[in-house]
């Protein structure tokens, strides 16, 4: 993209671009590149103490508590400075912006730095390995569904060991992930042997860390949509909210009105979910109340509202749920729309501008809005208890139970069948 501006005569074009700067005469087609030099003479110490003074007034005015909180920003801010000329580089710079927006006690906010250099990258073969493998190379616990060894050619299953990647063997002691840098995409020969013990070679194109995290993902979800299956018989549904937002919202609103349409109710996760903004949506999808069903002959076909969720549901939620992970669960327990299980969320619910300073590979964060409730209490650092309150065991987590989702099977069919004894 090209930035285009006129001299004052209008008789020659400037273009400002990612390759450059250029001018072409209006009279003639002809581009001229413009070359230039510049040198700007920074002085650090001053432009942080400026960053630092922008930070102080900024969070000052914008600040969603004209109170900050109780603090006493000024002297606070005051007490920071004097490490200013201690300071010389970004890293510890954003550490003590940190330190200070911390002091106002409250979510959204700090300081980060992003430095410009990039190291190397690790890939993913989308193989899970045996941790209790003794010996050479790497033996394949799971291969991850939709990863690089995931088609019907391959001879990589579980129980095989991978020897070598693009010829370098990995013996007992071989860091094997430095053998991943910075090859994702890339055709990569890997040396295996079977559990029958025939030596093979494939060549696959390895995926990058974030790609393996998102296959991952997709994994524990459909774990825990199986294992709901299981628990309830058939009888229960279950969806993961990822994220607090459209694109989260679509996929539940997909599964919920799709193949969960026929359930008797819907376990809805909203665990490691870092926040959005989805609560209104989450409360209208959830508070379907049963008016009409449509018949065809004598055959019930389809109960109105037909777009919402009509029938009972509970809601998971854990410590690691954050801003709108934490609004969420509460306007689905204040609303009344099924019970809570799991574990305390922090009040994390504000929201926040991001704000970029004057070096930009730094930026900050302002809450500017918080969220009251009607009895004039704040729901950041407002703690949300669950109805039901359960934490996982480590040691149980990694035998591949999950007991939280257990939990919130019984609850929900015990409810279930409760109701329909009551209606009798």
């Amino acid at each position: 993209m090209r930035s285009l501006s006129f001299d004052k005569d209008g008789k020659t074009m400037f273009l400002l671009g990612s390759r450059g700067m250029s001018k072409m005469a209006v009279s003639s087609e002809k581009i001229t590149p413009i070359t230039y030099s510049a040198v700007m003479k920074l002085d650090p110490a001053a432009e942080r103490e400026y960053m630092f003074n922008y930070v102080k007034q900024e969070e000052k005015n914008r600040f969603y508590d004209v109170k900050m909180h109780g603090v006493d920003w000024e002297a606070m801010t005051k007490a920071y400075a004097k490490f200013l000329p201690h300071i010389n580089n970004n890293y510890d710079f954003a550490e003590m912006l940190s330190e200070l927006l911390g002091e106002l006690n409250v979510s959204h906010t700090g300081a980060r730095y992003f430095p410009s250099a990039v190291g190397e990258r690790t890939a993913s073969l989308g193989l899970l390995f045996d941790l209790n493998h003794k010996g050479n190379g790497l033996k394949v616990a799971e291969v991850v569904e939709n990863g690089p060894f995931d088609h019907a050619n391959t001879l990589v299953k579980p129980g095989t060991v991978i020897e070598a990647i693009n010829g370098q063997k990995i013996d007992a002691d071989t860091d094997f992930t430095t053998l991943l840098a910075n090859i994702s995409g890339k055709k990569t020969l890997v040396a295996f042997t079977s559990p029958s013990g025939a030596h093979n070679e494939e060549v696959v194109l390895p995926i990058s860390t974030a790609a393996m995290s998102n296959l991952l993902y997709q994994r524990w979800v459909k774990q825990r949509a199986a294992d709901v299956d299981s628990l309830s018989g058939g009888r229960l549904g279950y969806v993961h909210i990822r994220s607090m937002n459209d694109a989260s919202f679509r996929t539940i609103y997909t599964d919920l009105l799709g193949k969960y349409v026929d359930r008797e109710g819907i376990v809805i996760d909203t665990r490691w979910n870092g926040g959005g903004r989805l609560h209104e949506d989450i409360e209208v999808l959830f508070s379907g109340d049963k008016y009409l069903t449509q018949v065809i002959r004598g055959q019930d076909i389809c109960d109105m509202p037909s777009r919402r969720w009509n029938k009972p549901s509970i809601m998971l939620q854990c410590e690691a749920n954050y801003s709108n992970a934490h609004g969420t669960p509460w306007v689905y327990k204040h609303k009344g729309l099924g019970k809570l299980v799991g574990a305390p969320v922090p009040g994390t619910m504000t929201s926040v501008n991001w704000v970029d300073l004057q070096d930009d590979s730094m930026l900050f964060g302002i809450p500017v809005i918080g969220y009251r409730t009607a009895e004039g209490n704040y729901l950041e650092n407002s703690q949300l208890e669950p109805d039901v309150l359960i934490l996982n065991d480590p040691d149980v987590i990694v035998t591949g139970r999950d007991q939280q989702l257990e939990k919130a099977v019984e609850v929900l069919l015990l409810d279930i069948d409760s109701a329909k004894k009551g209606k009798k």
